[in-house]
């Protein structure tokens, strides 16, 4: 009677077994790409934009009452922004693009606004500008900026505006997407790619601008 129950068992736990592995194998790879797919569904049916409370120092608003659009400013009289800082303001002509501009690029800039890489420059200092922002929040439209559009960047010490002159899509690793030890100043955005992607991709979506206007800061006084 033992030996006849055996097969009977083996022919029902074997499924059994092999189903719960097969569900616990579905759980462990789908489970944390479904709770990201859930926050991103929440964030493209939001009324407006997410906000957030984490606290910063807001030197941009502290300083509002003069931003010059021309001229020259001594490197003495600026405050300088310190990481995690918001210093600014970046829109860009006929997008959606209207975002806090923080010092520093790690993930608590980038979920309040997006952020100058600490290796580039800040406007006005004749050096390439680099800003980095998520692909599904404040840069989801980064791809609207066309060419010959205006990227205004407003900071504590004055307002500066660049001119888009070109986007491209690049791999992430490719070390040709920027010059940072440019002479001239210039902005570069940029972005995951694609757009509707979640989490890190391999490419990057890059906006290009030149320099148009904005005081310039003179580094020895």
């Amino acid at each position: 009677m033992q030996r006849r129950l055996l097969p009977a068992l083996s022919f029902i736990g074997l499924p059994v077994l092999f189903c719960a592995i097969g569900y616990l194998i579905l759980y462990l790879s789908v489970g944390s790409l479904l709770g990201t797919a859930m926050s991103f569904i929440d964030l493209a049916f939001l009324q407006e934009r997410p906000q957030h409370h984490a606290e910063y120092q807001n030197i941009f608003e502290e300083q509002a009452e003069s931003r010059p659009d021309t001229g020259k400013l001594k490197a003495s009289e600026i405050t300088v922004p310190g990481f995690g800082d918001q210093f600014g303001r970046l829109s860009i002509e006929g997008t959606q693009v209207d975002a806090k501009l923080f010092f520093g690029d790690s993930n608590q800039e980038f979920k309040n606004g997006v952020g100058v890489y600490n290796g580039s420059g800040l406007p006005g200092y004749g050096k390439t500008v680099l800003v980095g922002g998520h692909n599904n929040t404040f840069f989801h439209d980064l791809g609207g900026a066309q060419e010959g559009a205006v990227i205004t960047v407003e900071t504590n010490y004055g307002t500066y505006r660049y001119e888009v002159t070109e986007s491209r899509v690049l791999q992430a690793t490719d070390q040709s997407a920027y010059d940072l030890e440019a002479t001239e100043e210039n902005i570069v955005l940029y972005t995951c790619y694609p757009f509707d992607a979640l989490g890190l991709t391999q490419e990057r979506y890059f906006v290009y601008g030149s320099y148009l206007s904005g005081p310039q800061i003179d580094l020895y006084e």
